[in-house]
């Protein structure tokens, strides 16, 4: 099916541009008939990302509780996790470093006209501090934190759970099971929801262009090919990195994940696209006891795309606005925008709240963001697919530098949904010997 969904992908991207661009030329703006037609669209994508969240709470829990409880070993766990966080940081720093280089280079905010006193929405401020970070870390409810799609406090939870079965030995191996099981049925489920993908695409596109029309792609032309030149080669630093340990099979890493990315493009959402993301590493050769600890994980620190663009972002405002900021300013800036940013996971508009805070606190035109409310659908698309990179890129060296990379499988063959402890040698296989594949 692999083939099949990526052409349907594009074909809907393309449909829904087409459709968009007819109903934005025969209806006048302002017209409600043409709000009306826009708001039927975006209900095809509204219904997809339900159903992407519907999966996602169950999928994490399962993936983490089994992948840890199949570990059995702490000192295992500890240090895949300090070294997935270690990447996950270097790679923020760099993000965010080349975003500053590159926005002081081009100066994409140098003449550009801002109205002020824009409305800027619900954009809550208040609460983007280190403490409130920390404590939005811990759950005080499992049950809301999974009702909530709150990916860092499932992680703390499913990390809990998964300890404490391993400590508990066989009186917890039912639990073990059930989250096997769990585990292959969200993956399955999965499979149905992915094939209502081409239709959430065509949707949130023709609902985008109808609206606003072809125009805002060029009305800010600049500012959006100069980021989208940013991101490229934040893609290519982070695989010749990337490719420093896995030699060849970094090419082959990008065609494997080539859907996932498309998804999280077309539909600008991270989310969207991991489910599907979990399945092409499995088909990379990265067991699902790595990735179901390192993906969530990324979700919440990794964000490599909104790093860049916070970053570019925040810069450009303060050109827009003719302010010179000092490069030692700069680099404050760019480590607020580092910590503040780790609590953003799930928040409606997360990259502007982030932007908003950051302004605010160094004195900066929070208006400016007003410049940045009409494109931010199309700049979110590029930083949701630079994300998928980033957290693809780290599982997969993690996974090389831990000796667990196993062989390829076809990335369009169908890999059937068997449990994960029936095979020491399959796909999702929880006790790999390492000295059978690359080290």
């Amino acid at each position: 099916m692999g083939r099949r969904l990526t052409l349907y992908i594009i074909i809907g991207m393309v449909l829904g541009i087409f459709v968009g661009w007819v109903l934005h030329a025969t209806f006048p703006a302002g017209d409600p008939r043409l709000a009306q037609w826009a708001d039927y669209f975006k209900l095809l994508p509204d219904v997809f990302l339900k159903l992407i969240k519907m999966i996602i709470a169950p999928l994490v829990f399962a993936t983490i509780v089994t992948g840890i409880s199949g570990m059995g070993d702490s000192a295992a766990l500890g240090r895949i996790g300090g070294k997935a966080l270690a990447w996950f940081i270097s790679a923020s720093l760099i993000s965010l470093g080349l975003g500053l280089i590159l926005v002081n280079l081009f100066k994409p905010g140098v003449g550009a006209g801002l109205t002020t006193g824009t409305d800027l929405g619900k954009l809550e401020t208040g609460e983007l501090t280190l403490r409130h970070f920390i404590l939005e870390i811990f759950p005080s409810s499992a049950v809301d934190a999974m009702a909530e799609n709150n990916i860092l406090q499932i992680l703390v939870f499913s990390v809990f759970v998964g300890v404490g079965l391993t400590a508990i030995g066989e009186r917890g191996a039912i639990i073990v099971k059930v989250s096997e099981a769990l585990s292959e049925l969200m993956l399955q489920i999965t499979d149905y929801v992915m094939r209502f993908a081409p239709f959430a695409v065509f949707g949130a596109l023709a609902s985008v262009i109808a609206t606003q029309g072809l125009g805002i792609i060029v009305t800010y032309g600049v500012l959006v090919s100069e980021f989208y030149f940013a991101m490229l080669l934040l893609w290519v630093l982070l695989f010749l990195i990337g490719g420093v340990f896995l030699r060849g099979r970094i090419v082959t890493l990008f065609r494997y994940i080539r859907e996932p990315l498309l998804l999280s493009f077309s539909t600008a959402s991270s989310e969207a696209s991991l489910p599907k993301l979990f399945e092409q590493l499995d088909r990379f050769g990265v067991p699902r006891r790595i990735s179901g600890f390192i993906l969530p994980l990324g979700y919440s620190f990794n964000l490599d795309g909104s790093m860049i663009y916070m970053s570019f972002a925040s810069i450009f405002i303060a050109q827009a606005y003719g302010i010179h900021v000092p490069i030692g300013t700069q680099i404050l800036m760019l480590l607020t925008l580092m910590v503040s940013s780790k609590g953003i996971a799930g928040v409606p508009r997360a990259s502007l709240v982030v932007i908003a805070a950051t302004l605010t606190q160094f004195g900066l035109p929070v208006e400016g963001i007003a410049l940045l409310l009409g494109i931010d659908t199309f700049l979110d698309m590029g930083r949701s697919a630079t994300n998928v990179v980033g957290n693809a890129v780290a599982t997969a060296v993690i996974t090389r530098s831990e000796g667990m990379l196993q062989p390829l499988v076809d990335p369009d063959e169908e890999m059937p949904h068997a449990p994960s402890h029936t095979s020491s040698h399959g796909r999702r296989g929880l006790n790999v010997d390492p000295e059978q594949y690359e080290g």
